[in-house]
């Protein structure tokens, strides 16, 4: 037997998508021609020995696993942040002085802080495995003219698989035989409705590519037939599929710096930039003084250390990971610490409409029957629900419903099944209309039980109908349609109405064909049903009474007319209940809802005219013809994207980026594992969501509900917030150091605390205080505000001059305390008040720090007991250091008289009445010019 000839050398072709196609475009070509462009008999299969030599050639049917970066490189990442490096200098500096307990004290806590990180990352994060999970372990082929079983990796290009309903579909292939095909491809293109496949091919003669969606002769790995039996010719395998691709697009695709990580590399380039400075001016000044270069060197790292607060990186990691558990208990999966902070910042939500803004289950919305039009309640596969008219003047006491013989045949002509934990097994447009049935009040086993099935025409895409025959009770055939309903008006003389069949007249077909049409209007994938009752034989085998349109025989007939249309049903792809309110509460966020589909325009405008997604329509081919920069310009007033592929995905999530949004796109399917991978925010669904998706993301949802990502947005701007009081608070202990021990020297006064003193401010405070700053509760508008701009910095104007003023608010606190003691005291009492207050001031600073606006006392500084304890607890410590005569030793302290600790406590005091009156001083001043612009 010949062997194929590809189109590329094989696994080491260039990667181009025809390179890793055995056969060009075999979704254009008939099925004869790929068979026998691939060399193979579709009727005997491959021969063990060719299927041994093309493995050979193209590898076998699994996808390349990603490099794996060593533990130890993962644990250093921990360590590249302009913070960290000063850190770690400041460190390095202290040991060789000789300062051996601020080294090691600093390298504890950076190594702590670089633990947290790599545990918390190591648990959540996994490789792309998943794809490779994914794959079905065996496969049905035709070798040597046998049916076998075989392992899914030997595949290759050639090969003929045998596929039946249920069955996962093994590789990339193009069908040479189709029996009532229909195939799940939602996690791959968000087709939310099994796709009819045929023989026939896609896009023959036109040389524009063809959308995956619409390759209608072709069968893609890891898609499921939920109808019908198939036979292909494998095309591609491995990294040749299209899942290999979006693969190979993960493995290439890089991620975006979190919007965190972009502030801390920022915050951290700014302190060193004022640490040199202190350093410098410090040093200067010391040496103009004539000050011993030991002494001044163990003092400049006491600057260094004093400058630095090298418990923020431990502080931020602790807030991060305990903002993880915290979504985790409200149904988010965090995988990277960074991911907590960006959803907060996130401007923008790309979701993808299937199974996550919709349930993934197709439900029943709208009946017509008995010339009356109802609403279906429910959600869903489960019965709960009702039918009950839509008309508002029909809600009287007892409201007509609708007569079961209408949707007799949506249950009869139906190879659908319920499960007793509200699932289904089959066909979805069939469950949703057997679940129909059971709403209307209809029991589906009992006439199927009484009218057993003797024949059936199965669904033809080409001529849109199924058809199913029985035996009634009095032993006549009866035959249940259901299909467009253009093509079964075609067919009817009567309709059903509630006095029984009467004559369809042209008056009533009007009527129904405006009703399927505003159905179709509504987003709803319309279908009718019929009956009749026929002559025709209950089980004809001899002569065929009819041929498919695939060539195939059939031995019932449908009547060419006579049918008598019993109803009308609107299916659709129901919104989750929570969806709706949380785009409402995104959008009070100033959080934008995009939604991008694989579906159809018209059923993605229905949906999210329904949540309320406000926008224009694009479809995939628009985007393919708009440039960057068209689309650019066009991006902000787009709401909805349809007919999508996943690199428009992709192209999307870049343009929205380059626009300076943050964006987070989330998506279940493996046609969304790219763009999740592009956005700054990956968020994956964790119930329907495939492993690549899951993967893929930085969160992962477990109860696959929409509004857990807007409670996850609001967790994220509430640690935001928390961040910036943490930062603000640990800086104004920073600045009021420097600012401190600079003034000393300027002043001529003794330097006021030791390197151990100002080490242990740095240690009580940048620990339990910060920590418990780091968890304060969200505040009451932190949704109802816009989000902050990409380019805000943590330290903006604003912001800075608040840790200045504190900073010097603190300095002169302090040393007006050492000043005076030194003349009323001995020099220890004074250097002990002096770090007294200083600790003191940090105390008060904390209550200052956790609001930026409004009274800096008040009930919401209740809130947060955690606070008060690690407050009550550095008291505590602080007392210690300074009383006990063993801890004096250690910290060059004296004892102090209760008056001297009301002075100290006074003094720190002054930090909380001078933010007051600055607040209150600005409130006054906006009342005033808001007065004055109403009066003008």
């Amino acid at each position: 037997m010949p062997r194929p000839t590809p189109t590329a050398s094989g696994p080491g072709a260039a990667p181009g998508r025809t390179s890793r196609e055995p056969v060009a475009h075999a979704y254009r070509r008939g099925a004869a021609e790929v068979a026998d462009l691939l060399g193979v008999d579709p009727a005997a299969g491959l021969s063990a020995a060719e299927a041994r030599r093309r493995a050979a050639d193209w590898g076998a049917n699994e996808l390349a696993e990603p490099a794996r970066r060593p533990q130890w490189l993962r644990l250093l990442d921990q360590f590249r942040s302009w913070l960290i490096g000063i850190l770690l200098g400041a460190a390095v500096l202290a040991g060789i002085i000789g300062d051996l307990r601020d080294a090691v004290v600093i390298t504890v806590v950076l190594l702590v802080n670089a633990l947290i990180g790599f545990l918390q990352e190591r648990r959540a994060e996994r490789s792309l495995e998943a794809l490779r999970r994914m794959l079905v372990p065996t496969a049905r082929v035709r070798r040597d003219g046998e049916v076998r079983t075989v392992p899914a990796r030997e595949l290759v290009p050639g090969d003929v698989v045998l596929l039946e309903a249920g069955d996962r579909v093994p590789a990339d292939g193009r069908l040479v035989v189709a029996e009532s095909v229909e195939v799940a491809e939602a996690a791959l293109t968000g087709e939310s409705q099994p796709v009819a496949k045929t023989t026939a091919p896609a896009g023959a003669g036109d040389e524009a590519p063809v959308p995956v969606a619409e390759r209608t002769g072709t069968l893609f790995m890891n898609t499921a037939l939920t109808r019908g039996r198939a036979e292909m010719v494998v095309t591609a395998t491995g990294m040749g599929t299209e899942v290999g691709a979006i693969a190979e697009a993960l493995r290439t695709g890089g991620e975006p710096p979190s919007p965190l990580r972009v502030q801390m590399d920022s915050l951290g380039r700014r302190l060193a930039l004022v640490s040199g400075v202190a350093v410098a001016a410090y040093a200067l000044v010391a040496l103009a003084r004539g000050e011993d270069l030991a002494d001044l060197a163990l003092r400049a790292v006491a600057l260094a250390v004093a400058a630095i607060p090298e418990g923020l990186p431990a502080v931020l990691a602790l807030t991060l990971a305990l903002g993880v558990h915290r979504m985790a208990r409200r149904g988010a999966i965090v995988k990277r610490l960074a991911s907590v902070e960006a959803l907060g910042s996130a401007t923008v939500v790309c979701s993808d409409k299937t199974g996550t803004l919709t349930l993934n289950e197709m439900t029943a919305r709208a009946l017509w029957a008995a010339g009356r039009l109802y609403e279906v309640t429910g959600e869903g596969y489960g019965t709960d629900g009702a039918v009950r008219p839509a008309g508002p003047g029909d809600r009287g006491d007892a409201p007509p419903e609708p007569p079961r013989e209408a949707v007799l045949p949506f249950a009869l002509c139906n190879d659908a099944a319920l499960s007793p934990g509200g699932g289904a097994v089959g066909d979805p447009t069939e469950a949703a209309l057997l679940v129909l049935a059971a709403k209307a009040g209809l029991d589906p086993a009992a006439p199927r039980a009484r009218t057993p099935r003797t024949g059936e025409i199965p669904f033809d895409p080409a001529e849109k109908y199924m058809a199913t025959f029985h035996t009634d009770a009095d032993g006549g055939v009866r035959v249940h349609v259901k299909g467009a309903v253009d093509v079964l008006l075609d067919r009817c003389t009567h309709v059903l109405t509630e006095d029984g069949p009467v004559p369809l007249t042209d008056e009533r077909r009007a009527e129904i064909t405006a009703v399927a049409r505003r159905m179709g209007g509504e987003g709803l994938r319309v279908l009718g049903a019929a009956t009749a009752t026929t002559a025709a034989p209950a089980a004809t085998t001899a002569a065929p009474a009819a041929t498919a349109s695939d060539g195939r025989d059939r031995p019932h007939a449908l009547p060419a007319t006579g049918l008598t249309l019993t109803a009308v049903a609107g299916i659709a792809d129901p919104p989750r209940p929570q969806a709706h309110d949380a785009v409402a509460l995104a959008r009070a966020a100033g959080v934008t809802v995009k939604m991008i589909t694989g579906d159809h325009a018209d059923t993605a405008t229905a949906i999210a005219r329904e949540l309320g997604i406000d926008g224009d329509v694009v479809t995939g081919a628009e985007l393919d013809r708009m440039s960057e920069r068209d689309l650019a310009d066009r991006i902000e007033d787009i709401g909805v994207f349809a007919r999508v592929a996943p690199e428009h995905k992709v192209t999307i999530v870049r343009a929205l980026s380059a626009g300076g949004h943050i964006v987070a796109m989330t998506g279940d399917g493996v046609n969304d594992a790219a763009a999740l991978r592009a956005a700054h925010i990956g968020v994956a669904m964790g119930i329907t969501g495939t492993d690549v998706a899951k993967e893929a993301a930085d969160v992962v949802l477990t109860d696959d509900d929409f509004s857990t990502i807007v409670r996850a947005v609001r967790e994220g701007r509430s640690l935001y917030d928390n961040i910036v009081t943490f930062v603000r608070f640990q800086l104004s202990t920073n600045i009021g150091a420097i600012l401190t021990l600079l003034a000393a020297v300027l002043t001529g006064l003794p330097t006021p605390m030791t390197a151990i003193q100002l080490l242990w401010v740095n240690i009580i405070m940048d620990g339990p205080p910060a920590m418990a700053l780091g968890i304060d509760p969200p505040r009451g508008d932190v949704m109802s505000r816009p989000p902050r701009p990409p380019s805000e910095r943590i330290l903006n104007h604003r912001r800075l001059t608040v840790i200045v003023r504190a900073g010097l608010v603190m300095t002169v606190g302090t040393l007006a305390v050492f000043a005076l003691a030194r003349r009323y005291t001995d020099e220890a009492t004074a250097a002990t008040m002096a770090f007294t207050t200083f600790v003191l001031f940090q105390l008060c600073n904390a209550l200052a720090a956790r609001s930026e606006d409004g009274p800096v006392l008040g009930r919401f500084q209740l809130r947060n007991r955690t606070l008060w304890i690690c407050l009550g607890a550095v008291l505590v410590l602080q007392v210690v250091a300074v009383q006990v005569p063993f801890a004096q030793g250690v910290f060059d302290t004296v004892a102090l008289s209760a008056a001297q600790w009301a002075v100290c406590l006074a003094a720190a005091s002054t930090v909380l009445l001078a933010e007051q009156a600055w607040r209150t001083g600005r409130a006054r001043s906006a009342h005033r010019r808001a007065g004055g612009r109403a009066g003008s």
